[in-house]
């Protein structure tokens, strides 16, 4: 199996206040039979560094974000959202045109919901606003580790390093204070 034919999908939350958030820590998991601390230790390590190379900094005091992440073994249906590519959705300044739900009376955004048959060994990774407790971003890669027994520690990095090659995100100054221009977004 080629693994740049795996599917590798990302979707993300139009409340997720993305400049600001700079610091990040880890969601406690509870180990299932299936799960190898092994496997979750080289996903946590990977996502860890990859986090750091955008900008952000590892924070066990009040982190702006938390990562889950999971690693799931069997086939599943998962439902995400048919979206523009994060950085370009940041880059327009767009606002989703709100409306009011009747039933809540709160605001909802346009989402363009997609069910996706995952197969198995999927690795799904989740960011969430820990100030208002809502997951602002997910990615995940389908059929990249084959089965449970799968052990091998590169193809678990590239597995990470493909999602988060979805999350193009930065934080605020972060390409500022390394020397590098920032993206023009006009």
């Amino acid at each position: 199996m080629n693994f740049y034919e795996n599917r590798v999908e990302s979707d993300y939350s139009y409340n997720g206040n993305f400049k600001r958030y700079k610091t990040f820590n880890f969601m406690g998991y509870k180990k299932t039979d299936s799960d190898s601390s092994n496997h979750m230790e080289i996903v946590e390590n990977a996502i860890r560094a990859r986090m750091q190379l955008q900008g952000y900094r590892f924070s066990e005091n009040k982190p702006d974000l938390l990562v889950s992440h999971k690693i799931f073994y069997d086939d599943l249906l998962f439902k995400g959202y048919n979206q523009t590519e994060i950085d370009v959705w940041l880059a327009s300044g767009k606002v989703v045109e709100e409306e009011i739900d009747e039933e809540t009376g709160e605001q909802k955004k346009e989402y363009d919901p997609v069910r996706y048959n995952l197969t198995k060994g999927t690795l799904l990774v989740v960011l969430i606003d820990r100030k208002h407790n809502r997951a602002i971003w997910q990615g995940y890669a389908s059929g990249l580790l084959g089965n449970k027994d799968f052990n091998n520690e590169g193809y678990l990095k590239r597995s990470v390093r493909s999602i988060f090659d979805k999350y193009k995100v930065f934080t605020e100054g972060y390409l500022m204070t390394n020397g590098q221009q920032p993206a023009r977004t006009e």
